[in-house]
């Protein structure tokens, strides 16, 4: 290894092409790059120690690319996305790792991400000890260099000042931030106090300069917490991804400047110079990942449904007996708009329509038993774990390691296991006899049944437990989750566009409907908006997915436990008590429970770990929280099922 970096160091040329010196810069680092780095840069101390004329060539070829390159693309922009759209950035990472980069550039960030392209590189540099680093100070670093660093350091804080200033203060942000927050005006004051810092003199830290530091360190603090009150705006003013973007920029852009401020501030920065190469080396494999991307976008898009679902999931969650017999009243209610659903259903099906029009219509039959469902204040038992999953996320996101908040997290857990079981038997206990009843009705007035019998046998040979009904439930359970998504997007941009004071106050509406209608409408419509959506959509996806699906050759189904329960009483009631001793009828009875189970677990795992996402929050010790779940089970198993 020596006799090769002999050979590169002595090739080292500062009056080559600016192309060449980086090159060699690469060729350099590369070298290092290896299993033994630390012993590796341990050779090249001892090298450059060992022959002063090569030391004072790399100095100065380090000095004639620091100098040709604009240091302010590395310590100001670097590892900051430039676009906030998710397609534009999407491109920009396909092209940085498609598209080969030249040497021959004047970007410092894009030369740093040539020299440091491998994911090893952040661990040797931040393995890299005091002493050596000092070693390689004393070799490496002039007076040049470090004035050329200081100027570009005081530069850089005071770009990345006036970013911070524009976003705090862009419409899209500033009514959003807590107006107490914003009295002393400290995103006006930003970047004039950055400004002061380039009166200091470059190589004596004075006190006035200490003081200029601590006063824009502490305008830091106050931009950072009124950036941070933007989520307690979110019920007012809605969620937007490009909100969420400036404001994750905000806080990743002051950290950037207080990491700065460490380097101009330490006596010794060569420390502060290498926990910063660290975070460069880390943001280059960001930079660089296309999965990082969609990570991050998926976690922005789930922050902005997720916050809308935690207030809505709260009112399925039944604490106390009483809110449980109401709970279990609504589902009953809801059972008996399924089983109207049920035969319009079966009608549908009869009129023997093209395929995209029976889906249509069977989706459009679903949607408005769901609507009428909600608009009459009743439950449709397999809607709930989707939108009560956020609520259990905010949770648990103070539970920490304290017994009594995971005490208070299971409490939670168990008012949720028993609300769908209250649900989904208040719902298939109203359905199932209420259908029997109208097909014995249908009996005695017309001296048939409302299904033919080869429908009912269908229905039988369809819902059995010993074909895809499992896989077809679970499959259900993600279109429920799907649709709490939907709902969470309609009502979090109603709110965002302020739809319900547009109702309220317009001149046109108020014209129209009269100022205490006006008023009713908008909050009407502000309650109602989540619930819509996710039933329509809901029911739309029911009817038209499976055909949608036929389209492309897929055999998908839907089983949803509540209209399963109702397909399977009506055909009891075509092909009479008979069916009773046939094992295919048991085994579709069977797969209810399990339906109901799937559609519930599916739902729920999906949207939980949605909201989990939007929060940025990791289930940590797991095991306690599954102790103190099956401890639960084993003192009180009948507080799952009934209120104590």
């Amino acid at each position: 290894m020596t006799g090769a970096l002999l050979a590169l160091l002595r090739a080292a040329d500062p009056a080559a092409e600016r192309a060449d010196r980086h090159l060699w810069l690469i060729a350099l680092v590369d070298l290092l790059r290896q299993p033994d780095t630390a012993s590796r840069v341990q050779a090249l101390i001892t090298v450059l120690e060992a022959e002063p004329e090569l030391a004072r060539r790399c100095r100065t070829l380090l000095h004639s690319v620091f100098a040709s390159a604009d240091a302010g693309t590395l310590l100001a922009d670097f590892g900051f996305s430039p676009r906030s759209g998710f397609g534009a950035e999407l491109l920009d990472r396909l092209r940085m790792v498609t598209l080969p980069s030249t040497p021959d550039t004047g970007d410092l960030g894009q030369l740093f991400q040539m020299v440091f392209h491998d994911p090893g590189d952040a661990h040797w540099i931040g393995a890299i000890d005091a002493p050596t680093l000092a070693r390689i100070g004393h070799l490496l670093v002039d007076d040049h260099v470090r004035g050329h660093w200081h100027r570009a350091l005081i530069d850089s804080v005071q770009m990345l000042a006036s970013q911070v200033r524009a976003v705090g203060l862009s419409a899209s942000i500033r009514p959003r931030i807590d107006p107490a927050l914003l009295a002393d005006r400290p995103f006006h004051q930003l970047a004039q106090a950055a400004a002061l810092l380039s009166d200091a003199d470059d190589a004596v830290e004075t006190v006035e300069h200490q003081q200029q530091m601590n006063y824009l360190r502490a305008l830091l603090d106050a931009c950072r917490t009124a950036a941070a009150s933007v989520r307690e705006h979110l019920d007012a003013w809605g969620v937007s991804v490009d909100v969420v973007f400036q404001i994750e920029q905000v806080h990743e852009r002051i950290a950037r400047i207080e990491a700065l401020l460490d380097c101009l501030a330490s006596p010794d920065p060569a420390h502060e110079w290498q926990r910063l190469a660290v975070t460069f080396a880390r943001s280059v494999q960001t930079r660089r990942s296309v999965g990082a991307l969609f990570s991050h976008h998926y976690a922005m898009l789930a922050r902005k449904v997720a916050e809308r679902s935690a207030a809505t999931g709260e009112h399925y969650i039944t604490r106390t007996r009483d809110e449980y017999v109401d709970m279990l009243r609504r589902a009953c209610g809801g059972g008996l708009v399924i089983a109207g659903t049920t035969f319009l259903k079966f009608a549908i099906g009869a009129l023997a329509l093209s395929a995209f029009w029976a889906g249509f219509w069977a989706g459009a039959n679903y949607a408005a038993s769901f609507v009428l469902i909600h608009l009459l204040h009743w439950t449709v038992a397999t809607k709930q774990p989707a939108m009560t999953a956020p609520a259990m996320a905010a949770k648990l996101e103070g539970i920490g390691d304290s017994d009594a908040a995971t005490e208070d997290f299971i409490d939670e857990v168990t008012h949720l296991i028993r609300t769908q079981i209250a649900g989904i038997l208040g719902n298939v206990l109203v359905v199932a006899p209420v259908v029997l009843l109208a097909q014995v009705v249908a009996w005695h007035w017309q001296g048939a049944p409302l299904i033919a019998a080869d429908t009912a046998r269908y229905v039988l040979k369809n819902l059995t437990l010993l074909g895809p009904t499992l896989a077809f439930a679970a499959f259900t359970g993600v279109l429920l989750f799907l649709s709490s998504l939907v709902a969470g997007w309609w009502e979090n941009w109603f709110v965002f566009h302020r739809l319900d004071s547009a109702i309220a106050h317009n001149p046109r509406i108020v014209r129209w409907l009269g100022r205490a209608r006006a008023q009713r409408w908008s909050h009407w419509w502000r309650g109602n908006i989540s619930g819509l959506a996710a039933n329509c959509s809901l029911g739309m996806m029911l009817g038209l997915v499976p055909t949608l699906a036929a389209f492309f050759g897929l055999p998908i189904e839907v089983r949803h436990v509540t209209l399963s329960a109702g397909q399977i009483a009506a055909a009891l009631g075509t092909l009479g008590v008979s069916v009773l001793h046939e094992p295919a009828f048991w085994w579709c009875v069977a797969a209810v429970p399990l339906t109901g189970m799937l559609n519930v677990l599916v739902s729920f795992t999906l949207a939980f770990r949605l909201a989990l996402r939007s929060r940025g929050l990791q289930v940590r010790d797991r095991g306690r929280l599954y102790a103190a779940l099956r401890r639960r089970l084993r003192v009180a198993p009948g507080s799952f099922v009934r209120p104590v």
